[in-house]
């Protein structure tokens, strides 16, 4: 699944959307001290209450909101697995009975209980529905309309949601013209803020693959083991920053703790050059081969195919392991990477690295930074010295 893919579906996700039919949600209520059901509802979609939808809506679209490997993780099922969610998930799909796939959305509830302890109380929502998407590239000289070469894809989605208390408030009463004390006690469901959830079935070249899960989480970096192993059945996959410190640990390996910030920007730059020739293609990945090349392309010296083979063997114990390349660094448009020290934190783009020198000054080791205008702090320009 690449990130056209997520997006397209993403992108559905609005209410009275043509592409976009959502058949039936359930929501699930669990209580944090028994860990138990305390209630569930099941209703069809277009029954719920238009208030509601929006926020239904905006819940799946914010769940599907994130990039690949930090946020949204492609998994693929466990092939040994004891009462597989993959079985129960393919025949909720599959099935036309509204109260059979509720009895066996159930089920997974069941699974999300039987080894967890919740912190909140939780709101568990499914909803299954199907959204289109062309079967063939868009012609515009072709007679028949794009919507003629549409293809049906159903789906079930999964949003887990906690609760929070709401706050104490004084309120003014315009009618009895006095203070109130707000009493109300109802928990707030957190629709705007999913916890994890995932997406099923994921696809591969435009197509749906049962055969893989779309797994998501709310916090960046931190996908939830316990669900995806235990609930999902499902293969743990790297996130992105486990994927950047073991590029980090092969390359010292490799090269040594230090290198300037010339090795360091030429580096970036020629992984996010393999980056933008496959854009159209399966995310590239980088084995010990290709991060041999970018290493002595980027200056690095005496780098040998064994070296780097070795590395990887030390590292992570696989000398065939791929490194997914969109991991391995940030994106130069939209991030950038820290320079931590004691005194301040940097923010620089990779591409700029090659401006940044750490010297020697006075005996004292400083940061310098090269720039072509005038440096601003608070409205005030500094002034320039010369050393």
């Amino acid at each position: 699944m690449n990130k056209k893919e997520v997006a397209h579906i993403r992108k559905q996700f609005k209410l009275d959307h043509e592409m976009l039919k959502l058949f039936d949600i359930l929501n699930v209520y669990i209580m944090k001290e028994t860990n138990e059901i305390y209630h569930w509802e099941r209703l069809p979609f277009g029954l719920v209450d238009r208030e509601k939808q929006e926020l239904y809506i905006g819940n799946f679209k914010k769940l599907l909101t994130g990039e690949l490997d930090h946020k949204l993780f492609e998994l693929k099922f466990q092939e040994d697995a004891e009462d597989p969610a993959r079985v129960m998930l393919h025949q909720g799909l599959v099935t036309g009975d509204p109260e059979e796939w509720q009895d066996l959305m159930m089920l997974l509830v069941d699974k999300m209980l039987a080894d967890a302890k919740y912190e909140k109380d939780m709101v568990v929502t499914f909803v299954r529905g199907q959204y289109y998407r062309p079967t063939k590239s868009r012609n515009d000289e072709a007679e028949e309309s794009e919507k003629n070469e549409m293809f049906a894809h159903p789906f079930i989605l999964c949003s887990v949601n906690s609760t929070e208390q709401q706050r104490k408030n004084l309120m003014f009463d315009y009618v009895e013209r006095e203070f109130k004390y707000n009493i109300i006690v109802d928990p707030i469901v957190k629709l705007s803020t999913p916890e994890q959830g995932f997406f099923y079935p994921s696809v591969t070249d435009n197509y749906s693959d049962v055969n893989r899960i779309l797994y998501c989480t709310g916090k960046s970096n931190y996908p939830d083991p316990q669900f995806i192993e235990q609930v999902l059945n499902a293969e743990r996959s790297a996130t992105a920053l486990e994927v950047r410190t073991i590029f980090e640990e092969i390359v010292k390996e490799v090269a040594g703790e230090q290198l300037d910030t010339t090795t360091l920007a030429q580096m970036y730059e020629e992984i996010q050059q393999v980056i933008e020739d496959n854009e159209e293609e399966e995310a590239p990945k980088l084995d010990f081969k290709d991060v041999e090349r970018v290493l002595k392309v980027s200056g690095v010296e005496d780098v040998t195919a064994e070296k780097v083979e070795r590395a990887f063997e030390t590292i992570i114990d696989d000398r065939n392991y791929e490194l997914k390349a969109t991991s391995v660094i940030p994106k130069f448009t939209s991030k950038s990477i820290k320079i931590e020290t004691k005194v301040a934190t940097i923010s620089i783009s990779p591409q700029d690295l090659r401006y940044v020198k750490q010297v020697n000054y006075q005996g004292k080791r400083c940061i310098m930074i090269e720039v072509d205008e005038d440096v601003v702090i608070e409205g005030f320009t500094l002034s320039t010295e010369t050393l």
